[in-house]
């Protein structure tokens, strides 16, 4: 595709990247969430009655977010398309404020999990949003940049969640990590409302100069659906909101009032549901509602959703939702001491396999599909999922295995210090991502990606060879460095060849699901790669001598039999890296097979590129 001329090319203007940042700053938020309940755990798992020994039964903690995060993308990324992108960026922070606030008022197990399943939501919202909305500012060849910053400040939350953890930790509890999470997301939720405006404001402004009545497309997702300034209406929710908190948390010092207390005693059944804080949350929010239908120019348009729900499939959602969450559970709740899978293996993936059946139908016969027929068609849309996959595969086993054999080898004795080696490969992936960014403006994306993806790949390969001392070196340190650069480089290019081969009114969904792609890979690759490991460890394990043979005369302590199994712990990560470099070569391969598309100036990409009036 030629660079279009500048007559003919949209340049996001100040208003645009002032929206673009806000929402890459909600993104890179959304990431050092996931990463930021490493930190906090320990304390999470006591506080939902669980034991430190019982990390496996913590396991819906995670996963929970995992299955918000993943399982309703689609749907996500659908409403993106019909509704609008900021829209979609407001309500996504609103649901991981809500999904905050129930968490930190959690105390039991079930209750932080619905409110981790809400923070996944809201957080997976943000990502196809936002990649949609680059492509609704910028023109094809403008892409790779913004697509590349949104990459970097994504990964960089990697890096910044489990610092952020710490930090709230040193001055706080864990619940002050997610009652901070409400008050940023709902500070950046109305910062992306104003800025939307602006931007609307100013493409009026440009369409009027240029004597047209409608802007484009890509203008009108990025700027539709302006929320009014319903001052009553956030009233109502700020005070829904803390009267949910209340009633779910019942802190200490409201409980243990004479009589604040009273508004905290059941009136039925002796649940919390029915204490008289509780009824007012209910009266709030019906309260809130009603305003939202009446108002002329309420917060959330609720009038607009029913239209919005007949324009998306709700059962192609609800059976893909089925399908990807059967998936997460199954691998996510696995214990890969024992098998790649969960023990209820057969029934979660096949109850996938009827769900995903019936999803290809509904596909095929709706009038409307979660999935336009189109998004898919082309072989650089379908490629970008496949190389996500086999990217989200490779990429896990460093961050999961990096501090892994740190630990076991160069610091055995601090966590924080193995945690800083992964660090090593982190902070060079937005290195990369935006590199790769400026990189598409000259180079065809597959070319990117696959070099970035070989470069990994061999990295991967030299890590497979380290022996017990190769931290102490600092070969160690350039090898996960561009380890990262390469997964980095990897980005931009995916995203920019996916929207490239994409129409523009599915830009939302497809988006979503090339994020489901990576983190399916990555939940499928952490549990194959971890149980071959595993296995080479035990196989190992049974060819060292008995300890009467190694260490003649000593029933316990033996420094040379600790050795042994050290090796034999090397040997399992050594396993699990050539694993990595396999799945990081095939998504090499993959990039250039399937991305490698000719640019070449089409009619519906000249169309896309032509700003209205033009």
């Amino acid at each position: 595709m030629s660079e279009p001329s500048a007559a003919a090319a949209p340049v996001a203007n100040p208003a645009a990247r002032l929206l673009l940042a806000l929402a890459a700053v909600a993104v890179a938020f959304a990431a050092a969430d996931t990463y930021v309940v490493v930190m906090a755990l320990p304390d999470m798992m006591t506080a939902g009655g669980l034991g430190l020994d019982e990390l496996q039964q913590a396991a819906p903690i995670v996963s929970g977010f995992l299955l918000g995060y993943v399982a309703v993308l689609p749907l996500v990324g659908r409403i993106a398309d019909i509704r609008g992108r900021r829209p979609v960026l407001v309500g996504s922070l609103v649901l991981f404020a809500v999904g905050s606030v129930v968490t930190a008022a959690a105390d039991g197990l079930t209750v932080m999990v619905v409110g981790r399943f809400l923070q996944g939501v809201g957080g997976g919202g943000l990502v196809p949003a936002t990649l949609a909305l680059v492509a609704d500012l910028w023109p094809p060849r403008r892409r790779g940049v913004p697509l590349g910053i949104v990459g970097a400040v994504q990964e960089l939350g990697s890096v910044l969640g489990p610092l952020y953890g710490a930090a709230v930790l040193a001055v706080g509890d864990w619940r002050a990590i997610f009652w901070l999470n409400c008050a940023v997301a709902l500070m950046l939720a109305a910062a992306i409302a104003a800025s939307g405006r602006m931007l609307a404001l100013s493409r009026e402004r440009e369409s009027d100069e240029r004597g047209a009545g409608a802007g484009s497309p890509g203008e009108r997702g990025a700027g539709a659906g302006s929320p009014g300034r319903d001052v009553l209406g956030a009233v109502l929710a700020v005070l829904a909101v803390t009267g949910l908190a209340l009633a779910i948390g019942q802190p200490d010092r409201v409980r243990n009032d004479v009589e604040l207390g009273t508004l905290l005693l059941p009136l039925v059944a002796e649940s919390r549901w029915t204490t008289p804080v509780a009824l007012a949350t209910y009266a709030l929010a019906a309260a809130f509602v009603a305003r939202q239908l009446t108002a002329r120019r309420p917060l959330i348009a609720v009038r607009t959703w029913p239209a919005t729900v007949r324009a998306v499939d709700l059962v192609g959602a609800a059976l893909l939702g089925v399908a990807l969450g059967c998936v997460i559970v199954t691998f996510a709740s696995a214990d890969p001491e024992q098998s790649v899978v969960s023990p209820n293996a057969p029934l979660l993936l096949g109850a996938a396999a009827v769900a995903t059946a019936a999803f290809v139908v509904r596909q095929r016969t709706a009038a409307a599909p979660l999935i336009p027929r189109r998004t898919l068609r082309q072989r650089p849309a379908w490629g970008a999922l496949v190389v996500s996959l086999f990217v989200g595969a490779a990429l896990i086993a460093a961050l999961v295995d990096v501090p892994f054999f740190a630990r076991l080898t160069e610091h055995r004795g601090s966590q924080l210090a193995a945690a800083l080696v992964l660090v090593e490969f982190l902070v060079a992936i937005p290195v990369g991502a935006v590199v790769g960014g400026y990189a598409t403006r000259r180079v065809r994306p597959a070319w990117i990606a696959g070099a970035g993806m070989t470069l990994a790949c061999g990295c991967f390969v030299a890590m497979a060879g380290w022996d017990g001392d190769a931290l102490a070196h600092v070969s160690s340190a350039v090898v996960l460095a561009l380890a990262g650069l390469g997964f980095g480089l990897a980005v931009a290019p995916v995203n920019a060849a996916l929207l490239d081969a994409t129409p523009d009114e599915t830009h939302g969904v497809a988006s979503a699901l090339v994020v489901v792609a990576r983190m399916v890979g990555m939940l499928v690759g952490i549990s194959v790669l971890t149980s071959w490991g595993l296995r080479a460890y035990y196989d190992a394990v049974d060819r060292i001598p008995p300890l009467s043979e190694v260490c003649p005369g000593s029933a316990t302590a033996c420094k040379a039999y600790n050795a042994e199994l050290v090796d034999a712990g090397i040997v399992q990560l050594s396993t699990v890296f050539a694993g990595a470099a396999v799945c990081a070569g095939l998504a090499a391969v993959a990039a250039v097979l399937l991305l490698d598309v000719p640019r070449r100036r089409t009619k519906d990409a000249a169309t896309r590129e032509r700003p209205s009036g033009s």
